[in-house]
C-alpha cells in the first residue's frame, strides 16, 4: 500500500523558516516526479514546486522562487521542502504528492497546517 507521510509544518512569525517532510512508502519513487502543493481557504490548489525523478530540475511557482526549496533523497524515498523568508500569504495547508511527467498525480500526502502570524 503506497503511503505518504508528512512532517513539518505548524506556527511561524513572519520571516522565519520551516521544513516540510514527505516520506514514501510502499512503492519505487525514485523514477517519479514529486511535488508539493498548497490549498489556502478562497482560493485554488496552487503548484509550488515540483522536483524530477534524480532531483536534477526543479520548478518553482512565482510565488515562492527564491524563497523556497525543494529536495529529495531517494535512497530515504523522502522529499523536503524548505520554506524561508515566510510571509503570513504562505499560511496553507501544505501536501506532498507523487505524480508523473504529464502532471497527473495518483498519490497525495495527508497534508500539514503552515500559518505565518504574528
Amino acid at each position: 500500500q503506497v503511503q505518504l507521510v508528512q512532517s513539518g509544518g505548524g506556527l511561524v512569525q513572519p520571516g522565519e523558516s520551516l521544513r516540510l517532510s514527505c516520506a514514501a512508502s510502499g512503492g519505487t519513487f525514485s523514477t517519479h516526479v514529486m511535488a508539493w502543493f498548497r490549498h489556502s481557504p478562497g482560493k485554488e490548489r496552487e503548484l509550488i514546486a515540483r522536483i524530477s525523478a534524480s532531483g536534477g530540475s526543479t520548478f518553482y511557482a512565482d510565488s515562492v522562487k527564491g524563497r523556497f526549496t525543494a529536495s529529495r533523497h531517494n535512497d530515504e524515498n523522502t522529499m523536503y521542502l524548505q520554506m524561508n523568508s515566510l510571509k503570513p500569504e504562505d499560511t496553507a495547508l501544505y501536501s506532498c504528492a507523487v505524480g508523473n511527467d504529464y502532471g497527473v498525480y495518483t498519490y497525495w500526502g495527508q497534508g500539514t497546517q503552515v500559518t505565518v502570524s504574528s
